[in-house]
């Protein structure tokens, strides 16, 4: 059985990523700087030769030079042999290829953390619910979540997450692991509530986004965050989420920094639509993967299943996907039934 914890410490000391977008990236940035043994795997192989040569991800991290303890192997069996922690990093529309194809090199003693968002198309289900269906129910899941837009930890700023897994003793090593100088990391025993909220985020900050394109000001940025936190909390709590969670750093902390920053794909991809652009225009315009574009639709269907009324998830999805006007979009949220906050 692998040993898949440090002496004294409590921190994993072998840990392999599986995804060199930009926030499986920065988590090898972050875990080397504690002094872990990090390997990146890739499902590219001439990408991933080409950040570990140019010790850069010009792609999807510029302008930041990887740790030169930083090993890279293209080899899957290989990227997971020695590992007492697997961080999958790969975004939540190709998580299901990518972890089959993983599958059989993945040892089934080693627990699997996600720094995914989103909600897969075809069944509905956040990362850790992919990874449960392709590796079995019985391997110990978290996710790594929060206000963490990659480039600012890139750049050494302070950011929070939180380490969510249904094991305290598994979110608390993940917690060890992370936390740092400029990273803080807190636990969270609802790992559902928190990977739906890091899910739903991404299509309020689209609205966000359109709001900023089209200039509509900063009363109407606030009422939408305001009404886009209640849509969340209204589908969390009907499908099991804990109430603390929607206030947390995973809820109303990532819903804010996602649908203000300049470097948030989802909310650039809104400002486009609201310029003028259409979705396919927007979306070739911006480097990376937008995951609330598909996200809005498992939202949508979700949110039927269960009876919630989440207007402006609706109101995105008409937009990006049914060619919907985004003056009559706004029309009709500003003159839906009148009624009690």
């Amino acid at each position: 059985m692998v040993q898949i914890l440090c002496s004294n410490t409590g921190m994993f000391e072998r840990i392999t990523i599986i995804g060199d977008g930009a926030m499986g990236t920065v988590c090898s940035m972050l875990l080397c700087a504690k002094g872990v043994h990090v390997t990146l795997w890739g499902y590219d192989v001439d990408q991933l030769a080409e950040i570990a040569i140019k010790r850069e991800n010009v792609r999807f991290l510029p302008g930041y030079r990887l740790p030169e303890e930083l090993d890279f192997e293209a080899d899957d069996d290989k990227a997971m042999v020695h590992a007492e922690l697997i961080v999958s990093a790969v975004p939540c529309q190709f998580m299901r290829p990518v972890w089959e194809r993983l599958s059989k090199h993945t040892p089934r003693s080693v627990p699997i953390v996600s720094v995914a968002k989103g909600i897969e198309q075809e069944t509905l289900l956040c990362p850790t619910e992919i990874l449960a269906d392709v590796l079995g129910k019985k391997r110990r899941y978290a996710a790594l979540s929060g206000p963490t837009i990659a480039d600012e930890i890139a750049r050494g700023l302070p950011a929070t997450a939180t380490a969510a897994s249904r094991s305290e003793t598994l979110a608390r090593q993940i917690q060890k692991s992370f936390n740092g100088e400029m990273f803080r990391v807190y636990t969270n025993a609802d790992l559902f509530g928190v990977e739906l909220c890091g899910a739903v985020k991404n299509v309020i900050a689209i609205a966000a986004g359109i709001i900023d394109g089209i200039g509509l000001g900063d009363n109407a940025k606030a009422a939408l965050l305001s009404r886009g936190l209640a849509e969340i909390r209204r589908l969390g709590l009907a499908m099991g989420a804990q109430e603390h969670t929607f206030a947390g750093l995973s809820g109303l902390g990532d819903l804010v920094t996602t649908c203000i920053s300049p470097h948030g794909r989802n909310r650039s991809f809104g400002e486009r639509i609201g310029r003028g652009m259409t979705s396919e225009q927007a979306q070739q315009s911006i480097r990376g993967i937008v995951e609330g574009v598909q996200t809005c639709r498992g939202v949508l269907a979700l949110a039927k299943k269960h009876h919630i009324e989440m207007p402006i998830t609706e109101a995105v999805c008409e937009v990006i996907h049914e060619g919907k006007s985004v003056p009559a979009a706004i029309h009709d949220l500003m003159s839906r039934r009148l009624k009690a906050e």
